[in-house]
């Protein structure tokens, strides 16, 4: 199976960057994944680091590489964090987001895990398929049917660390076909840009690197306070996954000349 992928982890205006981007990939499997230390409270950095690291372990020490074991893994993860914590009062509350991609290049099947606001989206054919769901009081309002407008979208109910302990969500597992394009990606990033940007600017590109680097521009012109963390990855050949893009598109993303 012909997969690329590519990450992006800019500083935006804040005094320090708590995210932590990450990837194992080899011949049978691949794990992409951010994590966004939990603002306001000390440690979230070292959070955010400790999930990815201990994520990536367990992922390359691991016989087996299903659902289940991932799911695991995860749970590992919240162990070690809540371990650290007691180890440290300064770092007591320190929690972090998670959105992790999950892909048996064997069996060609993916899935996917999140905690948080960090999320994955699926495109397929270069056409939204599917998006997490945000454990958000935001989201919680938006999906009650009430307006959130104003609502702090940072106030969040699930993330790594976080008590009460909730578990991760899971995805169900999908079977994967040329086109399929991911990306993993944290608030700062997905904030600035509506679904139909990230379309527009898929259709507009011929390498994971260069649609990072055209979604990071468009947000670089707007208010860019948070970080901007992210990992684009495709299936199969760079046309699978993208379409033709029209002068309305173009527009959308790049700069006027006058």
């Amino acid at each position: 199976m012909k997969m690329k992928f590519a990450s992006r982890c800019q500083q935006g205006m804040r005094d320090e960057n708590q995210d932590r981007t990450g990837a194992e990939v080899d011949e049978q499997k691949a794990c992409f994944l951010v994590c966004d230390g939990v603002a306001g409270l000390p440690g979230g950095d070292y959070a955010a680091q400790l999930v990815r690291d201990t994520l990536l372990t367990q992922l390359q020490q691991s016989d087996t590489f299903t659902p289940e074991s991932t799911r695991a893994a995860i749970e590992k993860c919240q162990q070690t964090l809540v371990s650290a914590q007691g180890n440290n009062p300064n770092f007591s509350r320190m929690s972090t987001t998670l959105a992790a991609l999950f892909i048996d290049r064997t069996t060609q099947r993916a899935w996917w895990a999140h905690a948080g606001d960090s999320r994955v989206y699926h495109f397929r054919h270069g056409v939204l398929h599917q998006v997490t769901r945000d454990h958000s009081l935001a989201q919680q309002l938006r999906e009650a049917g009430y307006e959130n407008t104003g609502i702090n979208s940072n106030l969040l109910y699930n993330a790594l660390g976080i008590e009460p302990a909730r578990p991760a969500t899971f995805s169900e597992v999908i079977e994967l076909t040329d086109g399929d394009a991911f990306l993993v990606c944290t608030d700062g990033f997905w904030l600035n840009l509506t679904t139909d940007e990230m379309e527009q600017a898929l259709r507009m590109v011929n390498a994971c690197e260069e649609w990072l680097a055209l979604m990071e521009q468009a947000v670089n012109r707007s208010v860019k306070s948070d970080n901007l963390s992210a990992l684009a990855i495709w299936i199969g050949e760079p046309q699978d996954a993208t379409l033709l893009y029209s002068q309305a598109d173009a527009a959308r993303f790049l700069p006027s000349r006058y």
